[in-house]
């Protein structure tokens, strides 16, 4: 576990994306892509396919996301080689996101930050819902703090039967997803604030918080140049979104603070190709965001 002196995990981001670039790879076992890589839909296979990503990702990205739900669906054998799979990255340099959506209220939370920040699932950093309430999530942001580890909240999904929710009108007459941005910035002062006493602040930190945001659509929610988060961009290549729309849509967003996400469009290209699909994306992002 990372020792509560650990860099915020927005900064470790920022180390890593000036080394490797931005691309974060999802590690998505779903039947298909099993399948493609011929290995059989059963806990041994995601393992195999876990094995052959990071493998054929080293040196190429510096963050893959797996997807929980695929591992879940296998129960507590799916669940083992989730953290064979995080281990996995981990020891290849990568870091490991993982993309479960938790969220939920008092001690549930609570049990949620012990599962997934300091207990055996804990990954660098974990996707959350806000949806009953962005404060019911703060067990999980003082638990990202303390162990170094980063959080996610979804503000604004890539998928369009979110925008419902997410656009809805607050009393202030704000949007639900711009009421999110402004508390993952309150966080994340509060954070550089308490670190400053440490001289560990100043100015454009990147904390422990960041927002999920999809590359796809129209413009993005107001402030996120104000995050002083991680930015973590779903939706690129399979879902629609291109190099292009990622440029467009996080011109605002401080160097180093977006990691737009590809998993079908790296992934779906079989074991022979993920590391030269993964270059391919990797040198286009380079070039449209320099």
């Amino acid at each position: 576990m990372p020792p509560a002196a650990e860099p915020a995990f927005g900064e470790r981001v920022r180390s890593a994306v000036a080394e490797l670039g931005p691309l974060c790879v999802g590690i998505d076992p779903s039947p298909a892509l099993l399948g493609l890589f011929g290995l059989p839909d059963a806990p041994d296979g995601l393992r195999a396919f876990s094995e052959i990503c990071v493998e054929a990702l080293h040196g190429v990205v510096a963050v893959v996301k797996p997807q929980v739900a695929f591992f879940e669906r296998h129960g507590a054998a799916g669940m083992s080689a989730f953290e064979a799979t995080v281990a996995l990255g981990q020891a290849a340099g990568m870091l490991v996101v993982a993309d479960a959506k938790r969220g939920d209220v008092g001690s549930t939370t609570e049990a949620y930050a012990d599962a997934w920040f300091r207990g055996p699932l804990a990954a660098d950093a974990l996707t959350a819902t806000p949806y009953l309430g962005a404060g019911a999530l703060f067990p999980m942001v003082r638990a990202a703090r303390a162990t170094g580890r980063g959080l996610f909240v979804v503000v604004t999904s890539s998928n369009p039967e979110g925008r419902e929710v997410q656009e809805a009108l607050c009393r202030d007459g704000s949007s639900v997803e711009q009421a999110m941005v402004r508390t993952i910035a309150r966080w994340n002062v509060e954070e550089a604030d308490e670190a400053g006493e440490a001289g560990m602040g100043g100015p454009g930190r990147l904390g422990a918080v960041g927002a999920v945001v999809g590359a796809t659509g129209g413009a993005p929610p107001d402030g996120l140049d104000g995050l002083a988060g991680v930015v973590l961009a779903p939706g690129l290549g399979a879902q629609g979104a291109t190099v292009a729309d990622v440029a467009r849509r996080f011109a605002a967003c401080a160097r180093g603070s977006v990691l737009p996400v590809a998993a079908r469009a790296v992934l779906g290209q079989g074991p022979v190709g993920v590391r030269a699909a993964a270059e391919r994306l990797k040198d286009e992002l380079a070039a449209a965001l320099a």
